[in-house]
């Protein structure tokens, strides 16, 4: 192993230096042909011939600038790289030193071997095909209360017409199911109306920053480490990023005199921030809020006049017995707080959770504190996207709205829910203390969410290794594990990090046989990639 890792990691700064093009569409600076290998023709199919008399009507030069400065690491240079390898190793087998890629980079569960929810998939099923639920076999088939709920739900659409158009902020019925289950969770009134259905949470996320930046002058205080989804969203609509830094000593803590340094920062250069995310669970970090941050985060946001962007897809996402997860609504309502206090955006995801169901892209934002005039133009910016997918709206409805107790699908319900989230323990708790037991390696316990994020400290001939090939010495640590061993996990420079810090992100979710694997190739990689540096 320790050959082979000096065998790629020269051949990386050999490959680098012989090729000095480099592309900056993505957060690491990147070799252009890295993008042409993977995916030919993408960049070159539609190139001017030499000595054309006209040059193509779009080139680098010519195109948004905001679209080449926003980046989005997670499917970047790293994974990109991957593919290719995989490719490789499709036409080729035993053209690397390893069988499989393992992919720890990115969220998507299903992707990696989970299984959906019965119950959720059940009515999907019967609602995609009205006309099963006419024959009488289908009761052999399907559960009693899976058929049941398919029924309700067509009810609301005219004609059992799920192909159809819906509502700009989704299907009435299925947002009234939504708010009752958010009063559920909360404790507290939920109004319908204040929520909009979406094609997961990411466009929800680009609506609220359209409606918030104006120009480079207005700011979105997002914390550091963060997912790169904020810092592309808000480079590519124009305005600049406030970062906060969370508190790696604490746990990834949220220091409210943080916050209040960075914003006064911002002022001082005559930016005006607008609004603050935070992300709970953590994305990269893991961490889960205590309540009582919480409350001195609704608070802070209040008295400065902010927009509170609640990033809480990972809410059903927590692993550790001494916190729970409370929605910042439910916090500033326990407060006594109301809709002049705060204006609020709490997002959800079917794509997170137990259920990870990345690829029907459904979820919502439930807005609170905005005027009848602003939620006008949240309407007419949503509009414009007509309304979401119509299966990510049912099962945005069947997340918040399980089995209950008494239903049959309960008991196989409740078993496939706790397996998934006791598995997802484990591998976080197994990962977390692998990390932990490599040279120079820390990192903090994981309690929520999808992913670890340890930092690392790599020697002084690792980091000169990676300036002489003009790349971040996590993102070249990233690229040399892929290399040597198939495992690809995002380097820490594309969420953000203290400067001078290396980090890298890995997910917990290949299945729990595929742990071991981890663990012994990434654990064999590391000793044999810190005795072939070492100073």
């Amino acid at each position: 192993m320790r050959r082979f890792v000096a065998h790629s990691a020269r051949n990386l700064i050999t490959r680098r230096r012989n090729n000095l093009t480099t592309c900056v569409l993505q957060h690491c600076t990147f070799p252009l042909r890295f993008l042409t290998t993977a995916s030919p023709g993408y960049l070159s199919g539609h190139v001017a011939s030499a000595g054309s008399a006209s040059a193509p009507p779009l080139t680098l030069d010519t195109i948004n600038p905001k679209v080449l400065k926003c980046e989005y690491a997670v499917l970047g240079e790293t994974f990109i790289l991957a593919q290719r390898l995989q490719q490789e190793l499709k036409e080729n087998p035993g053209s690397h030193p390893f069988d499989e890629l393992l992919y720890c980079n990115i969220g998507s569960p299903h992707s990696l071997g989970q299984q959906p929810i019965t119950f959720f998939r059940e009515v999907l099923a019967l609602c995609d095909h009205p006309v099963m639920l006419d024959r009488a076999e289908t009761r052999g088939y399907f559960s009693a209360d899976a058929v049941k709920r398919a029924f309700q739900i067509l009810n609301h659409f005219p004609g059992r017409a799920t192909g159809a158009y819906s509502h700009t902020q989704g299907i009435k019925g299925l947002r009234d199911t939504i708010a009752s289950g958010i009063e559920a969770r909360d404790g507290y009134p939920a109004d319908p109306n204040d929520i909009f259905l979406t094609d997961g949470a990411s466009p929800a996320v680009h609506i609220i920053m359209q409606l918030l930046i104006r120009s480079e002058k207005d700011g979105i205080l997002c914390p550091i480490p963060q997912y790169p989804l904020y810092s592309g969203s808000i480079t590519l609509h124009g305005g600049s990023l406030v970062p906060y830094y969370l508190d790696e000593d604490t746990g990834w803590g949220l220091e409210i005199s943080e916050l209040k340094n960075q914003l006064e920062t911002a002022k001082s250069k005559g930016i005006t921030v607008r609004a603050l995310v935070v992300i709970n669970p953590g994305n990269p970090t893991g961490q889960v809020l205590s309540e009582s941050n919480q409350q001195e985060i609704v608070e802070f946001c209040k008295n400065e006049g902010l927009v509170l962007l609640a990033d809480e897809v990972y809410q059903e996402n927590v692993y550790v017995p001494d916190k729970q997860f409370h929605s910042f609504k439910k916090v500033s309502q326990s407060m006594e707080y109301g809709e002049e206090d705060i204006s609020l955006v709490s997002l959800q995801s079917v794509s997170k959770g137990y259920y990870g169901e990345c690829g029907k892209r459904g979820g919502y934002m439930e807005v609170t504190g905005f005027s009848p005039e602003i939620r006008e133009q949240i309407y007419k910016v949503a509009s414009m996207d007509t309304c979401s997918n119509i299966s990510g709206q049912i099962l945005a409805s069947l997340v918040m709205n399980p089995p209950k107790v008494d239903d049959e699908s309960y008991e196989s319900y409740s078993a496939e829910k706790d397996a998934i989230l006791s598995s997802l323990a484990r591998r976080a708790k197994t990962l977390e203390d692998v990390f932990n037991s490599l040279e120079g390696v820390t990192c903090n316990r994981a309690e929520g969410a999808m992913y670890l994020f340890p930092r690392i400290e790599l020697p002084k001939k690792a980091t000169e290794a990676a300036k002489a090939v003009n790349t971040a010495p996590d993102a070249f640590y990233a690229r040399c594990l892929l290399n040597a061993t198939g495992i690809v996990v995002v380097p820490g420079c594309g969420f953000g990090q203290v400067p001078g810090q290396w980090h890298f992100r890995c997910t917990i979710l290949p299945q729990e046989d595929k742990i071991p694997t981890i663990v012994s190739r990434l654990t064999e990689f590391h000793k044999a990639f810190m005795d072939e540096f070492r100073d």
